[in-house]
């Protein structure tokens, strides 16, 4: 066994560069003590029935659980195919998921949530289709097991990012996912601090597609996503591809100005022919709110934009490992 601390980014280009196996599995775990083991019993199965060469990265990020001790015993148990990184903090799933592409090894990468929710005997359907030349492979899930309203909320924001963004996605929510080894050096080219890996992955491949995959309830424990999670994750999916708000709200503008200009010459030529009128407060104020309403929603908006811009010019790190167990090379 070895551990060591975080590797320069000059290592970690080594290790893309260097020969790995034909296929790594990444899996971000955040406070999942109560489902691992489950997932072990399913996953190394799944894999073994490949009959290919593989890794499993597991990246634990920041769990306050047993998470991190059950994934070293998982080490002890197979260090042969199993690597853990461990991180300093909570740094939310897709950048923990960015770590685990910088230190895979595999021609192929997987993606899959810890929960048991995507099946992980479905990997197969996913190497299946880079077998026939497939870059990038997206997933759909079947029959979902997830509360109504998310359900509901989720087929809208589906159609409203691509009216946005034009990204192809039908479910953007799953992540049990496929990319060549290519598509994942370009995403660890990009060094941007929020960023939805599904839709970039998107942008760079050459042949995309989607296959259809199992969901079932889950195994264990409860949602790490909110609400506001779920927001927040959708802002930075509109925002992060796409300037159309921006662009749409300039439009609306204009729009605006040019309606309150008309209704200008229209209430003093009123006022010129026909004489001062009484009443209409309240529809002045009525147009005031929408106004004023406008004015805060777009500067909400530019808030999203300029506070992404604050944080890539500090160029913080995205994320910090304080120790990697894996067997000697």
């Amino acid at each position: 066994m070895k551990m060591n601390d975080a590797p320069s980014l000059e290592n970690a280009s080594r290790l893309d560069q260097s020969p790995g196996p034909a296929l790594s599995v990444v899996i971000p775990v955040y406070n999942e003590e109560a489902g691992l083991s489950a997932l072990f019993e399913r996953l190394y199965p799944a894999l073994d029935a490949l009959a290919l060469d593989y890794e499993v990265v597991f990246i634990d990020d920041g769990s306050r659980d047993r998470s991190a001790a059950l994934l070293a015993g998982q080490f002890e148990r197979r260090p042969d195919v199993t690597r853990v990184i461990l991180l300093n903090g909570n740094f939310g799933q897709h950048r923990a998921i960015l770590a685990g592409f910088e230190h895979c090894r595999g021609a192929r990468v997987v993606t899959l949530d810890a929960d048991l929710q995507n099946p992980p005997e479905d990997i197969r359907l996913l190497v299946e289709a880079m077998d026939l030349g497939h870059d990038y492979i997206g997933s759909i899930r079947r029959d979902r097991q997830d509360a109504a309203w998310r359900r509901w909320a989720s087929r809208a924001m589906n159609g409203l990012r691509h009216r946005l963004t034009g990204i192809v996605m039908t479910d953007h929510g799953c992540m049990m996912r496929a990319y060549s080894r290519d598509i994942v050096q370009l995403i660890n080219q990009c060094n941007e601090m929020n960023t939805f890996i599904p839709a970039l992955a998107y942008q760079f491949a050459k042949n995309p597609t989607e296959v259809v995959v199992g969901h079932e309830p889950r195994h264990a424990g409860e949602s790490k996503y909110s609400l506001y999670s779920l927001i927040r994750l959708n802002f930075d999916l509109v925002t992060g591809f796409s300037l159309v708000p921006l662009q749409a709200f300039s439009m609306l503008g204009i729009v605006v100005s040019l309606l309150s200009g008309a209704l200008f010459v229209l209430l003093a030529a009123r006022r010129l022919l026909l004489g001062p009128e009484e009443g209409g407060l309240f529809t002045l104020f009525a147009l005031l709110f929408l106004l004023v309403g406008l004015a805060l929603f777009g500067i909400g908006l530019l808030g999203e934009y300029i506070g992404r811009i604050y944080q890539e010019v500090r160029a913080r790190p995205r994320y910090q490992v304080s120790a990697i167990l894996e067997r000697e090379r």
